[in-house]
């Protein structure tokens, strides 16, 4: 075959590859979603048409399509969409940061029970047992509450909530991998076993625990929006959307909107994460596509 050909062969399979991502109405609804959250939070400060922290207490409450304010205002007389368009990049703060963060930390340490076994895996698994008998909620509550309101005391609450489940997920597949013919190959010609656990192991978990890392990242967003409404995130007048929804849930007979719109931008954020995490499962493992289909 001319090298024409071979290039022209890998041309249409390449293009073929971008077809089949494209005609994933999920993963194109989920990248579509943060697409947008992402570009109203790099470019806030040419989009949001007021300041977000400047009250103005004489139109308080004003509803939406107002003259001036698309999406009224709130308690405090201030835009909700500037607030809104502002508290993006919190919100993707928020819900990326410690996931990355907790997947690093888990990953590494799941890799090391599983891969060492014995006492050592003992002692970990017994740990995250610990963790896990509390609900994540609650025990992000008592860390935040214990290291007072805040976004670094919020982060950290989020991070070792998470870390017990992607330590779990990496232990239980490093437990399979390590028994495959391949890794007791490498054990048998004298490979270490940093070099066994980094080369042979390490690129089994990374799809499983991809697909649950974006997954987790939209849990994350209904987590930091918990903790923001009950006081325990950043603190006014900084632009958040939990805030936001704590600020108007005393408004809801009179001002509906000023809970609602900050509500429905969370829920969004998460749907969009959840989208993209179900089409990298189907990417990913293939098995779980045909058996939905």
């Amino acid at each position: 075959m001319s090298e024409a050909a071979a290039t022209a062969g890998e041309d249409t399979t390449r293009s073929a590859g971008f077809g089949r991502l494209f005609r994933n109405g999920t993963l194109v609804t989920g990248l579509a979603i943060l697409g947008v959250m992402v570009f109203v939070a790099v470019f806030a400060d040419l989009i949001a048409p007021h300041d977000a922290f400047r009250a103005n207490p004489i139109a308080r409450y004003l509803p939406p399509l107002s003259p001036g304010y698309l999406l009224g205002t709130d308690e405090l007389g201030r835009d909700i969409l500037s607030r809104l368009i502002y508290g993006a990049r919190l919100a993707l703060l928020v819900a990326v940061v410690p996931t990355v963060i907790a997947l690093v930390i888990g990953g590494a340490v799941g890799l090391f029970a599983g891969y060492a076994g014995g006492v050592w895996d003992s002692i970990v698994m017994r740990i995250f047992d610990v963790m896990f008998a509390f609900p994540g909620i609650l025990l992000a509550l008592g860390i935040s509450a214990a290291l007072g309101p805040g976004l670094s005391s919020m982060i950290i609450a989020m991070i070792v909530v998470t870390i017990p489940a992607f330590g779990r997920i990496v232990r239980g597949v490093v437990l399979g991998v390590k028994e495959e013919l391949y890794v007791e190959a490498a054990t048998a010609l004298g490979y270490g076993h940093l070099r066994i656990a980094l080369r042979h192991v390490l690129p089994n978990v990374l799809a499983p625990v991809l697909i649950y890392g974006t997954l987790q990242t939209g849990r994350n967003v209904i987590l930091a929006a918990s903790l923001s409404f009950l006081g325990l995130g950043p603190q006014p007048p900084t632009p958040d959307w939990g805030q936001m929804l704590g600020g108007g849930r005393m408004a809801l007979a009179t001002a509906a909107h000023v809970a609602t719109i900050p509500g429905i931008a969370i829920a969004l954020l998460a749907i969009g994460f959840n989208l993209l995490g179900d089409a990298a499962r189907d990417l990913l493992d293939p098995r779980m596509k045909r058996d939905r289909d």
